[in-house]
């Protein structure tokens, strides 16, 4: 997976601080170090090249081996490690907390796009991510298979509830958004906030907490003149009912704000 020049330094900073008192006091300066990294459970590896760029941040010779690939699941070792051994101790922790919170994000992706297979619907994230892990997660929930929402405000218009307050209006705030030269996304809370979006002419309904039965009618509704993404309280267990709706999209927040990390350790040879 992609991952281009990722700066790894404020993680460090964090946990090290002005120094590891502990290693540098009992262990040599010229110690090295082999280790296997290892996933203790099963589930979907993502985070790898990360945690590498860990370990060289601050061992630059550090051999670092992969054992598998981000985006395959497994229960094993998933690396080997090779190194300064107050370096590879040093960001130990560091290297694991990133490797486990971005396969357990990639896992539970990997869960939901499970769960709609075949019915066409496309698992989104969304910006209810980890502050200063963005770009992460998005990456584990890509490993994960599923699909990035907006990365940021800058991306893409979605008009939510407050900006419709504040435009005066669904129609109104759609025909403002629409100058913009970009899609327009428009959240909906009723049946009849549909036909006001159709009416305006959005691209995309952000079908918001509808039940099942008002899914079904507002894709019946839209009849293919915009696309459909269901949002609200998404879950394992509802995401299968909601995706044969026939919405194009499924939005699920719990990607990022409710994923488990997964047991990972380092095992010194």
């Amino acid at each position: 997976m992609e991952l281009t020049g990722f700066d790894v330094r404020a993680f460090l900073a964090e946990d090290v601080g002005e120094g590891d008192l502990t290693t540098l006091a009992v262990v040599p300066e010229d110690a090295q170090l082999e280790a296997a990294l290892l996933l203790e459970e099963r589930g979907v590896v993502c985070g790898l090249e990360i945690a590498e760029s860990v370990f060289r941040e601050l061992d630059p010779s550090v051999l670092f081996e992969a054992s598998t690939e981000d985006g395959a699941v497994a229960e094993s070792e998933v690396a080997q490690v090779a190194g300064n051994a107050r370096a590879l101790l040093t960001g130990e922790r560091t290297a694991l907390n990133l490797l486990g919170r971005l396969s357990g994000v990639a896992t539970l992706t990997r869960a939901y796009v499970d769960a709609v297979a075949g019915t066409g619907a496309t698992i989104l994230d969304t910006r209810k991510t980890t502050p200063g892990l963005r770009a992460l997660e998005k990456l584990a929930v890509r490993g994960g298979g599923g699909t990035n929402h907006r990365f940021g405000l800058s991306d893409g218009i979605l008009i939510k509830d407050n900006h419709l307050r504040l435009a005066g209006g669904l129609a109104e705030a759609v025909r403002r958004a629409q100058g913009q030269g970009l899609p327009v996304e428009v959240e909906c809370e009723t049946l009849d906030d549909v036909r006001q979006a159709l009416a305006a002419r959005a691209d995309i309904l952000l079908l918001d907490n509808m039940t099942v039965p008002q899914l079904r009618t507002a894709v019946r509704l839209v009849g293919g003149r915009a696309k459909t993404e269901a949002s609200g309280g998404v879950t394992l267990e509802t995401v299968r009912a909601i995706a044969e709706t026939g919405v194009d999209f499924v939005s699920v927040g719990a990607l990022t704000h409710s994923a488990r990390s997964l047991r990972v350790s380092m095992e010194v040879r």
